[in-house]
């Protein structure tokens, strides 16, 4: 018990460091998210036993895997695409086709089913907030409207097909740990988020209304918004989000330089400057991984997963017990994916053991992973929307309607027991 509580205690150190004390202060700038994660890294790596050498190298591990690095390599590049479009003009290009196009009040709606549709389409939450955010921020400050509520627009419907979509790496793994298919799993899981997604369709629908638009140009260069819209059709192809942003960042090298918007070297220092833009999330991403590698390797997440697993007696708790199972260990990894894969089995075993039906139970490890991972200011989604949009990623949480709603939905659908045909 004591051991499992120490493993856990680094969480705690930053959620005190970071949280407590900015809501204390009243103030998310003053302290830096990296110092928190620095400073909780350091404890961590202080309680964990052995020669310093190979703690160093355990924290090491987990900044450095797999998964880190392809995190990194897709914000170098979201940041180099991001400001070599910002410099070419895409995003006043784009921000003033979209105002042009659709009538004020369907503003909110209207992105709002778009970051749906893309993100059903690619499987993707970060390829979505990628494409969308800044376009985002840009009808943010061309309306007057608040930056952090129309980000947390297009990440909340980032995470509508992060959720669904047939392709999403969440459902792949829900459906293969489970052992249904990915069409059963998506039928359940619509009869349980269709609904809180066509609600907050009608709510950002009469929140658009009051929307003044104002300062948009009679001379839209659509040639300028070729960027986003290669960016968006190439990723509902299917291609690699890598290659996806690679092809943006070199239409906006031809188009910037064939407009004269700018020369060879200026889009080359945009790059540059847009790489550079991303080093606080990088760093971020390095200490997380790290942080969380020494969370596991001390026994923090196998403590979670015994506490929880101890006491469950009915179909409901087994239920239960599956969400928050995901959402514990979503908390301890800020990776929904990873969450999933942690906790697959265990919530096989547990619906075999009191009878579950394994489409339920894909759909609650999707669903709870997601609207866990939605709400996370540490999480790659939230950073990413951020950096982005030139925001704290804890402004954007009391916006995020989506990612509530569908948790609110799934914990609904335990207690009241439907889809009835599948509970």
């Amino acid at each position: 018990m004591r051991r499992g509580l120490l493993a856990l205690s680094p969480l705690m150190v930053f959620i005190i460091l970071y949280l407590v004390t900015s809501i204390i202060a009243r103030d998310f700038y003053k302290v830096p998210i990296t110092v928190a994660f620095l400073t909780a890294s350091i404890y961590a790596i202080g309680i964990t036993r052995g020669k310093l050498r190979k703690r160093i190298n355990v924290f090491s591990r987990g900044a450095g895997s797999a998964e880190m690095m392809l995190m990194i390599w897709i914000f170098i590049l979201a940041g180099a695409f991001a400001n070599t479009a910002k410099t070419m003009g895409a995003i006043d290009a784009t921000v003033n086709l979209t105002l042009s196009l659709l009538p004020s009040q369907m503003l909110l709606a209207g992105l709002f089913l778009a970051a749906c549709f893309i993100s059903l389409s690619i499987g993707t939450s970060v390829g979505t907030i990628v494409a969308l955010s800044p376009i985002a921020a840009g009808i943010a400050s061309q309306t007057g409207a608040n930056a952090a509520m129309v980000v947390a627009i297009v990440v909340g419907g980032s995470f509508f097909g992060d959720n669904l979509s047939f392709i999403s790496d969440t459902t792949i793994i829900a459906t293969q740990t489970q052992g249904c298919k990915t069409s059963d799993k998506f039928r359940v899981n619509s009869f349980i988020v269709m609904p809180a997604a066509l609600v907050l369709l009608l709510v950002y629908f009469f929140a658009g209304k009051d929307i003044c638009v104002s300062g948009i140009t009679s001379n839209i260069e659509l040639i300028k918004v070729l960027p986003y819209m290669a960016v968006i059709i190439t990723a509902i192809i299917g291609l690699n989000v890598m290659i996806v942003l690679t092809l943006g960042v070199i239409l906006t090298g031809i188009i910037g330089i064939s407009l004269g918007t700018f020369d060879f070297w200026e889009w080359i220092g945009a790059i540059g400057d847009g790489i550079i833009s991303m080093s606080e999330l990088i760093v971020i991403t390095m200490l997380a991984g790290g942080l969380l590698q020494l969370i596991k390797h001390n026994g923090g997440i196998d403590f979670i997963i015994n506490g929880l697993t101890r006491h469950v007696n009915s179909k409901r708790g087994g239920e239960f017990t599956i969400a928050m199972l995901v959402s514990i260990i979503n908390l301890c990894t800020a990776n929904n994916t990873v969450a999933i894969i942690t906790t697959g089995s265990i919530a096989h075993k547990i619906g075999e053991q009191f009878h579950l039906d394994p489409r339920k139970c894909a759909s609650l490890l999707d669903t709870f992973s997601c609207a866990v991972q939605g709400l996370l200011p540490y999480g790659a989604q939230l950073l990413m929307a951020a950096g982005l949009a030139n925001i704290n990623p804890i402004a954007i949480i009391p916006w995020l309607y989506y990612p509530m709603a569908i948790g609110v939905a799934a914990f609904l659908s335990i207690i009241f027991r439907y889809p009835r045909r599948y509970s």
